[in-house]
């Protein structure tokens, strides 16, 4: 009797934090309102907080559509697809990203796995023809006529990947997103306010230097724009961004945290750069990927340079949504670039890369030192 008791109470927690995730969500993150197109993708194992999100979205009046993936369909759609369906634009998804107000996904993977051994080939075939979308999606959400928000949902593959299990990686996500805080809009207001203040410095600066005991790269910012990231268009954020002028990235930096590309894991990066421009790559495991990747057009340039915020989150977990807010930490990303930074390069590919500044970092601005081991001096 008292098992069930306490297998009731979990069930009503679990229901009550994801109702906190659904209203900060669509009240916060996507600032909802009433006869507004929201589109949300996801997969089924996250239909619990899917069933949340569309209850509070209706409530508001908006209208919604939905798609749900399963597993391994992208893995099958690489295998079986000929040339003429590689090729295909998706008319609904295009009109989508042209039409509707918002945006939401909710990350929510199988197996982050499952398309480590995708043919390379038909892979880039497959994301050049989406890259027509891709360039909508960029310059609606550049002037914020698409709200977009990108969020995750705790699963086993995840807390698998995180060395965690799922009750330690369900705490990590929703503690991260601030959602037992008793009003958790409330404190990414607070965010936002802190992260402004940095960023009304960094607007005014030219150039830019990352050092630490393996990286010293430096680059301009000169009329370019940071942003404040505060949780609106990813959750949870923390962090400020921009892009760097494209032919201005010089010297090296090497990346401690290891992420996953394309479905497989690469650690230990180090790039050299020379005009703006990657012109030598290695990896400690992945390498392959990196050629893959530096193969494609636009991706051996800089799209985004960024610093982590969020000092709730201080563990990587191998997934860029988390492990680039990493308070302490610096980033940057190979291609596109964002367009309301003014950033002006144009890829297919966009992939964050992350280095720890905790133990010796510093960051210069216009020759003054203003962080210091992962803390911002001004």
């Amino acid at each position: 009797m008292l098992f069930y008791r306490v297998s009731e109470i979990i069930i009503m927690m679990s229901k009550t934090i994801l109702q906190k995730y659904a209203h900060l969500l669509v009240h916060y993150c996507l600032e909802l309102k009433k006869g507004e197109k929201l589109y949300i993708t996801t997969t089924s194992l996250a239909e619990s907080l899917l069933r949340e999100v569309y209850r509070a979205a209706i409530r508001v009046g908006a209208h919604v559509e939905y798609q749900m993936t399963f597993s391994e369909q992208q893995k099958i759609f690489i295998t079986e697809a000929d040339d003429a369906q590689l090729d295909y634009v998706n008319p609904f998804k295009r009109e989508m990203m042209e039409t509707f107000d918002a945006y939401l996904v909710i990350r929510a993977p199988f197996n982050l796995r499952e398309d480590q051994n995708n043919d390379s080939a038909k892979t880039a075939r497959s994301m050049q023809a989406n890259q027509v979308i891709n360039q909508i999606y960029s310059e609606r959400i550049a002037d914020r006529s698409l709200k977009r928000c990108l969020c995750q949902f705790p699963t086993q593959a995840s807390a698998q990947e995180a060395g965690m299990s799922l009750e330690e990686y369900e705490h990590f996500v929703y503690d991260a997103c601030r959602l037992y805080d008793e009003d958790p809009a409330q404190s990414w207001i607070q965010v936002r306010e802190s992260q402004q203040k940095i960023v009304d410095y960094l607007n005014k600066c030219d150039q830019i230097q990352y050092k630490n005991k393996k990286s010293d790269v430096r680059f301009s910012v000169k009329d370019r724009i940071w942003i404040n990231s505060d949780g609106r268009n990813n959750m949870p954020s923390g962090e400020v961004f921009s892009g760097p002028i494209e032919d201005s990235v010089e010297g090296y930096i090497y990346f401690d945290y290891p992420s996953i590309y394309l479905g497989t894991e690469v650690v230990g990066i180090k790039l050299e750069i020379e005009q703006g421009q990657v012109v030598r790559w290695s990896a400690e495991k992945g390498q392959e990927v990196l050629d893959q990747v530096f193969a494609i057009e636009g991706a051996r340039y800089f799209g985004e340079v960024a610093i982590g915020t969020n000092y709730h989150i201080q563990r990587t977990t191998k997934n860029i949504l988390f492990d680039e807010k990493i308070g302490g930490s610096v980033h940057m990303a190979v291609g596109q670039s964002y367009k309301q930074t003014g950033g002006k390069n144009s890829s297919s590919v966009h992939w964050d890369m992350i280095a720890d500044m905790k133990d010796g970092g510093q960051i210069w601005a216009d020759g003054k030192l203003i962080y210091e081991n992962g803390k911002f001096l001004i």
